[in-house]
């Protein structure tokens, strides 16, 4: 299964890292985030990735260029231009980087993303968001259901919108404003996503989290899987500070051995 990843956005409230480099690229302990979010995919089994560009994507594009000479040992031949490397390199990943504009829309940049996803069930994440999600578990509860989509429904305080939902059959009723001592739950923005979902996108400017998601509502086929653990996102600078001690600390989410 592919994981497709949103890091097209301008991250304008973390706007002192995001001035020179997209959010996905900021560092938390010395590591891109998104570096870290395909971590967490791949311990769990899944190593192929699009990624959803758009602001400044050459950021992007150019640290999985260079990802293996910026991290191993190697002996290169300057008139013949052969490298020799001298290490190899843990990560089997296969990444597809993807210029999907700068002003499109969430939906609009998986909108474009359809030749490489539409074949098969995927899922779905943002470039700024970190949890000990078991990820598998996840995608077992999708798939067992008849959903087109299932998102990832946790506990935050504070300043998202929370959901409305149906007891009984995991189902999304719909999402509401949530008031600074709500103990709701919103989502997390860990989906799995079946082809379907495409048909719910009209353009590049739609945005997944409103149209889409509604219009499955009233079909009946978004769905959610409740997670209890830790789950943090990194929209502002403060954010990425709490990110910054949680890795200093272990970090809940490393469940992968270095």
């Amino acid at each position: 299964m592919k994981v497709a990843i949103f890091a097209g956005g301008y991250g304008t409230r973390l706007s002192e890292e995001t001035a020179i480099r997209p959010k996905p690229m900021v560092e938390v302990g010395g590591k891109p985030i998104l570096w870290h979010i395909m971590k967490m995919y791949a311990h769990h089994g899944l190593n192929e990735f699009v990624v959803l560009g758009g602001y400044k994507v050459e950021y992007i594009r150019d640290y999985f260029l260079n990802y293996r000479g910026n991290r191993t040992d190697y002996t290169i031949d300057l008139k013949t231009g052969s490298v020799d490397w001298l290490e190899s390199v843990n990560d089997d990943w296969k990444v597809t980087v993807l210029d999907t504009g700068d002003d499109a829309m969430t939906g609009g940049r998986l909108k474009k993303a359809m030749p490489y996803l539409a074949n098969e069930p995927f899922c779905l994440t943002y470039g700024d968001g970190l949890s000990d999600l078991n990820i598998n578990a996840l995608i077992e509860s999708h798939l067992a259901s008849k959903n087109w989509c299932t998102l990832t429904a946790v506990t935050q305080p504070g300043r998202y919108g929370a959901l409305r939902l149906k007891e009984g059959n995991n189902q999304v009723e719909g999402f509401r404003e949530k008031g600074e001592i709500d103990g709701g739950l919103i989502n997390g923005g860990f989906f799995v996503c079946n082809p379907e979902v495409f048909e719910t996108i009209d353009d590049s400017q739609t945005v997944w989290e409103n149209a889409p998601m509604n219009r499955m509502i009233e079909l009946g086929k978004l769905g959610y899987f409740h997670h209890n653990g830790y789950w943090q996102s990194m929209d502002t600078l403060r954010d990425k500070m709490v990110l910054e001690a949680a890795w200093a600390k272990g970090a809940p989410w490393k469940l992968w051995k270095d």
